[in-house]
C-alpha cells in the first residue's frame, strides 16, 4: 500500500435532449427549465464549502443554448404555459394534461413531503389512466389546480435555494392555498435560478476548483455517425438498417461546433471532452484528437475489450486495478476509464441508503481499492455519471449524501479528489494503447441506438432526409440551408434513439419520437420539398420487448426459501428495475422494486422484490406470471395459501388449462420460484416471453415491465462457455 493519496477524479455529465420544437420553437418537455433549478447550480454551489473537493463538470451545448433561451430569449415550454394559466382560464384538455402531467416527480422524495401535493395525488389516483382524465378533472376545483401548478415547479426547487430565499422558504411553509400573484413570483424565481448557473460555472472554472469539458453539440453516438456499420464491432450479429450512414463529416462537424460553442461562452477552448454515452472508435479519436482535446473518458468494459483482458472476473470483483486507475493514450489523447461499478453504485444503489451508510460504504471501497494497487505510480479512480437524474431518487435531493461524501473526502489524507486536467498535467498522459474498441458505457456496444426495429428504422429516415438534403444543395449551391443542416444536426443526437427499441421507456415517449420525426420534417419544409408520408406515423411500435437493467450472465442455481440467503446466489441473473422500467426518470410509488430472472440447463428462475417484505402483508397477494413458448401458459401463486403451490395452466384452442402444481417456491422477504422448461414445453434455442402480475385482494396492483414483456431463449448445456467470446 502507498503512502501516496489515491487520486479520485468526479465527472458530472450534465445533459438534457433538445426539446425544441423546430416548427413552433417552445419546449415540448421542461426538463432543462426544471432539471436547472434543482440539479445544475446546486452541484457547483455545494463544493464552495469544500474548497479542496475538485472535480469535473462535463457540459453538453445543445442544453446550455435552451438554458440562454429561457434566460435571455423568453423560450417556455407547454409546462410553463400551463403553469402560468389561470385555472379557470384552462380549456378541458389542458386542465387533464396538467392533472396527468403535474405529477411528474417522484413520489417518495419530492411530492410526499408536501402534504397537499400528496392530498392531490391521492385524489387523481395512483393508477391513472388517460380514459379516467375525464372523469377525474371534475373533482378538482381551480384551487386544487393552482396548488398543483405550484407544487409541481416549487417540489423542482433544490432544497438549498429553498433554505436561503425567505419567499420560496415561505411558499413551502404556506403548502397550500396559493395566489396568481404567488405563482408567478415562484416563476420568476425559477428564472432568477437558471440566471445564476453559466456565471457560477464560469466563476467555480476560473478558480480551478472545477475543470469545465464538453460533449458533441447535438450529443450524438459519434462512430455511428461516422459509420453505423461500426456497430458490428461490440455486436457482430446486429441486424444494421436498410441505408448504411456513413457520414465522419458529421461528426467532425459535431465535435467543433461544440467547441465553438464552449469558446463562444466560456472565453476558451476546452481540453477535454465526454464522448456521448462514452462512445469511442480508433476514427472517432483521430478526429477528437484533430480538434486540440487533450483527454476524453468511456467506461472499463472499453478498456477490457482493447487491451483483450477482462478488468473484473465474472463475479464482478477487480482483477486489474493497475490498468483500470490510470489513464491509457490512443492517437495521443489521453483517455480515462470509468470505474462502472463505483460510479453506478451513486447512480443507482445509494439512493436507498442511509447518507452516512452510504458514504461509509463507498469510502470503503475506495480504500480497498487502494489498497490492492502496487505502489509504483499514482493512480486515479474516474467515477463519472449523470449529474442530474439520480437526485431526485435521493433524500434531499442528495444534498445530504454529497455534503457527507465531501467532508469524507476533504478529511481523509489518503484520497485526493483532482479533475481530469490536474491530474494529466502533474503525472502524465498515459501509456498508448495498440487499439481502441469501439463501444459506448452501456456493455461495451451500441446495441441501445442500433439494430432494434424502431432504431433501425430511424437510421433509414435520417439517412434519406440527409440523402435528399445533399441533393437539393447540388442543385442549388446558392440557397440558404443553414436551417436545414442545424434540424439534421439536431435528429443526429442520441436521445431520439435512447427511446427507441426495447430498452426504455417513458411516460414522455411519444414527444421524443414527434420531436426526432419533426426535425427531420422540418429539413424538407426548409428546403421546400414535399415532407415523406412516412415522417407522419410514429416510428413507435406497439408490441414492445423490454430489456433488462443487467443481462443474464451465467448459470444459476438459487435456493428456493424466499430470502437472499448471498448476494452471489442471483448474480449471474437478470434484472428489471421497476424504477427505470416504468418511466424515464419519474416513477411512480411501485409495489415492486425489482424483478430477477435466469436459469440453468433445466430450470427457469423468476425472482420478485418488493418495496415491503411480503411475509409483512396481511392481504391477499397473488403473483401471476404470464409465459409465451410456442403456447401461452399461466402460473398463479396465492401467497397466502396454507402450503405454497403455484398452479400451471396453458392456454389451448382458447381455454385455460390445468397441466400440474409445482412446490419449489416461496415467498418471505421476496418471492422466488423454480419452474422446470420441461413443465412449459420450453426446448433448447425456444424463446420465452415474461411478465409478472401483482394483485391485492383480487385487484390488480402492478405489473412488472409494466408495458410489453421481457424474453429470453432456453439455453443449451454449454451455455456458459460461449458467454465469453
Amino acid at each position: 500500500m502507498s503512502d501516496r493519496p489515491l487520486n479520485i477524479a468526479f465527472l458530472w455529465h450534465m445533459h438534457q435532449p433538445y426539446y425544441k420544437d423546430p416548427f413552433s420553437g417552445t419546449f415540448r418537455l421542461p426538463w432543462v427549465r426544471l432539471h436547472g433549478t434543482k440539479d445544475y447550480l446546486d452541484m457547483v454551489k455545494i463544493l464552495e464549502d469544500f474548497p479542496t473537493i475538485h472535480q469535473t463538470f462535463n457540459i453538453v451545448p445543445s442544453m446550455i443554448e435552451q438554458l440562454i433561451d429561457y434566460t435571455e430569449n423568453n423560450a417556455t415550454d407547454k409546462y410553463l404555459d400551463l403553469t402560468l394559466k389561470a385555472p379557470a382560464d384552462l380549456t378541458e384538455p389542458e386542465m387533464m394534461f396538467v392533472i396527468e402531467n403535474f405529477f411528474l416527480a417522484n413520489w417518495d422524495n419530492m411530492i410526499k413531503p408536501y402534504p397537499r401535493y400528496y392530498e392531490l395525488l391521492s385524489k387523481r389516483g395512483f393508477r391513472f389512466s388517460r380514459n379516467d382524465a375525464p372523469r377525474i378533472a371534475k373533482y378538482f376545483t381551480h384551487e386544487d389546480i393552482r396548488d398543483l401548478q405550484v407544487l409541481f415547479n416549487l417540489a423542482w426547487i433544490d432544497p438549498m435555494f429553498k433554505k436561503e430565499d425567505d419567499f420560496l422558504s415561505d411558499l413551502e411553509r404556506k403548502g397550500k392555498d396559493f395566489t396568481e400573484n404567488e405563482k408567478k413570483q415562484l416563476i420568476e424565481k425559477q428564472l432568477g435560478i437558471l440566471r445564476q448557473i453559466i456565471p457560477q460555472y464560469k466563476k467555480m472554472g476560473d478558480s480551478g476548483q472545477i475543470e469545465l469539458s464538453v460533449t458533441p453539440y447535438y450529443h450524438p453516438i459519434l462512430p455511428l455517425l461516422w459509420d453505423t456499420d461500426s456497430a458490428r464491432i461490440g455486436m457482430p450479429h446486429v441486424k444494421l438498417p436498410k441505408k448504411r450512414f456513413s457520414h465522419p463529416e458529421d461528426a467532425k462537424k459535431q465535435i467543433t461546433m461544440a467547441i465553438e460553442y464552449f469558446e463562444k461562452m466560456f472565453l476558451y477552448r476546452p481540453k477535454g471532452m465526454w464522448p456521448s454515452e462514452g462512445s469511442v472508435s480508433e476514427d472517432v479519436v483521430r478526429a477528437i484528437n484533430s480538434s486540440g482535446i487533450k483527454w476524453i473518458a468511456t467506461d472499463e468494459e472499453v478498456l477490457a475489450r482493447s487491451i483483450d483482458k477482462p478488468i473484473r472476473d465474472n463475479d464482478g470483483f477487480l482483477i486489474d486495478g493497475p490498468s483500470l486507475y490510470r489513464p491509457h493514450k490512443y492517437s495521443d489523447v489521453s483517455i480515462f476509464f470509468r470505474d462502472h461499478n463505483d460510479s453506478d453504485l451513486i447512480g443507482f444503489v445509494y439512493s436507498g441508503w442511509d447518507a452516512k451508510t452510504a458514504v461509509d460504504d463507498f469510502m470503503s471501497k475506495l480504500l480497498q481499492v487502494k489498497n490492492s494497487l502496487p505502489d509504483d505510480r499514482p493512480y486515479v479512480v474516474p467515477i463519472i455519471l449523470d449529474g442530474e437524474n439520480a437526485w431526485e431518487y435521493y433524500k434531499n435531493d442528495g444534498d445530504d449524501f454529497l455534503r457527507t461524501l465531501y467532508s469524507s473526502l476533504s478529511a481523509d489524507h489518503r484520497f485526493k479528489t483532482v479533475t481530469m486536467s490536474e491530474y494529466m498535467n502533474e503525472h502524465g498522459p498515459g501509456e498508448s494503447l495498440h487499439k481502441l474498441h469501439a463501444g459506448s458505457w452501456i456493455n461495451a456496444n451500441f446495441g441501445i441506438w442500433l439494430g432494434h426495429e424502431e432504431d433501425n428504422t430511424a437510421w433509414d429516415y435520417l439517412s434519406q432526409a440527409r440523402d435528399d438534403l445533399e441533393a437539393f444543395i447540388k442543385e442549388n449551391p446558392e440557397k440558404d440551408v443553414s436551417e436545414a443542416w442545424k434540424s439534421l444536426y439536431a435528429a443526429e443526437g442520441s436521445d431520439w434513439n435512447w427511446w427507441y427499441g426495447d430498452e426504455h421507456s417513458t411516460e414522455t415517449q411519444t414527444d421524443f419520437d414527434e420531436l426526432f420525426r419533426f426535425n427531420l420534417m422540418k429539413i424538407y419544409k426548409s428546403i421546400g420539398k414535399d415532407v415523406p408520408p412516412e415522417l407522419f406515423v410514429p416510428i413507435l411500435l406497439e408490441d414492445r420487448g423490454i430489456a433488462p437493467s443487467v443481462e443474464v450472465r451465467g448459470f444459476i442455481y438459487p435456493k428456493m426459501d424466499g430470502v437472499v440467503t448471498s448476494y452471489f446466489e442471483w448474480y449471474q441473473a437478470a434484472y428489471i428495475d421497476a424504477k427505470k422500467s416504468g418511466g424515464s426518470m419519474h416513477k411512480s410509488e411501485s409495489f415492486i422494486k425489482a424483478l430477477y430472472y435466469g436459469f440453468n440447463k433445466d430450470n427457469l428462475y423468476i425472482r420478485v422484490d418488493p418495496a415491503t417484505a411480503f411475509s409483512t402483508i396481511k392481504d391477499i397477494i397473488i403473483v401471476d406470471i404470464n409465459l409465451i413458448v410456442n403456447t401461452p401458459f399461466k402460473i398463479i401463486c396465492d401467497l397466502n395459501a396454507a402450503q405454497l403451490k403455484a398452479r400451471i395452466s396453458e392456454k389451448k384452442s382458447g381455454q385455460w388449462m390445468f397441466k400440474k402444481e409445482i412446490a419449489s417456491l416461496a415467498a418471505d422477504e421476496i418471492f422466488e420460484i423454480e419452474i422446470p422448461f420441461n413443465d412449459i414445453n420450453a426446448k433448447e434455442k425456444d424463446e420465452i416471453s415474461i411478465s409478472v402480475e401483482i394483485s391485492r385482494n383480487g385487484d390488480e396492483l402492478e405489473r412488472c415491465p409494466w408495458r410489453g414483456h421481457i424474453t429470453l431463449n432456453v439455453p443449451s448445456p454449454h451455455y456458459e462457455t460461449i458467454m465469453w467470446y
